[in-house]
């Protein structure tokens, strides 16, 4: 199963910015089109303070920061120029929802997306939205959430797609800022199968696709965690993608490029599992031949092996 879509991250929680201009991210669309990937998302485009474009919404009501380049601009224009398509990531209060206030994390982010509809809604490459709260299966009253925000950017958009990337509240889901990397409470595959039927089922009709992330739980149990996934999916009319981390999750140096077996054997999982299409988080800092970290150039390499042999 081949990579066909990555993130964007230029507004990260822990992982460190590259400083990136239009040249390297001009020539990482290009390294990324050569290994068939059509698809670029917009991870988040705020968090907290911190904007990716200029937004008179959240200047103002939220005290945001003036970016010095309008980035959503920028990887619009890229991705009309290489043939992709681009999905928009809303902002990510870091307060409202977290706190339990999800009103207020949706009437703020109905003003982004009327805002961004309107400047960029215009560029070819805008093919969709990315719901971008991110939960898990125990993460509380997030459904409306997703309903009404998913509902907002179809409406606006003429029912451009919308997805949601979760993630699997297994025994590796500890906090980047932790000392561990495992913890004893995890959710088993009869809860997670309950609260994602539940939560499924509420936002059907908002939600066109869901990208589980794949590193919170260990490879040899991925089977069974997909086959589940699939199943609610096909159950609720969605589409069931992966979200295939390229970063490794089992080392004390929280994060660097995954190790290329362990990626091949979380793809293999998706593949078997019959999933319609394989993500990732993600290429610029963690497959890129001109990351900052040695070893994404080579798993670039590895990677390229790997799919070469399928022709």
């Amino acid at each position: 199963m081949k990579i066909t879509g990555t993130f964007l991250d230029e507004i990260s929680h822990d992982i460190p910015h590259q400083n990136w201009g239009r040249a390297e991210w001009d020539a990482d669309f290009s390294h990324m089109k050569a290994v068939g990937i059509d698809t670029v998302i917009l991870i988040r485009s705020g968090y907290k303070r911190w904007l990716t474009y200029p937004s008179d919404v959240l200047r103002k009501q939220e005290n945001c920061y003036t970016p010095p380049v309008d980035l959503v601009k920028m990887y619009l224009e890229l991705a009309d120029k290489h043939d992709m398509k681009f999905y928009f990531g809303l902002y990510d209060s870091g307060k409202y929802w977290w706190n339990g206030d999800f009103q207020q994390e949706i009437d703020l982010n109905k003003k982004v997306i009327d805002e961004v509809w309107a400047k960029y809604g215009h560029y070819k490459s805008f093919r969709g939205w990315y719901l971008t709260q991110e939960i898990s299966g125990r993460t509380g009253k997030v459904s409306g959430l997703y309903a009404q925000l998913g509902r907002h950017c179809k409406d606006i958009s003429g029912n451009l797609p919308t997805f949601i990337s979760p993630w699997i509240d297994g025994k590796k889901a500890v906090m980047a800022a932790s000392s561990v990397l495992t913890k004893q409470d995890s959710i088993t595959i009869q809860e997670h199968e309950k609260a994602w039927n539940e939560i499924f089922d509420a936002i059907k009709d908002s939600v066109d696709a869901v990208a589980f992330q794949d590193g919170h739980v260990e490879i040899y149990e991925l089977p069974d965690f997909f086959e589940v996934n699939k199943k609610l999916a096909d159950k609720y009319g969605m589409q069931c993608w992966t979200n295939s981390e390229s970063f490794d999750r089992d080392m004390p140096i929280k994060f660097f490029p995954i190790k290329f077996e362990k990626l091949m054997l979380k793809l293999d999982a998706a593949r078997k599992a019959g999933y319609d299409k394989a993500i990732t988080f993600e290429f610029s800092h963690f497959m890129s031949p001109q990351s900052a970290y040695l070893q994404a150039g080579h798993l670039y390499d590895r990677y390229k092996e790997y799919i070469r042999s399928f022709k």
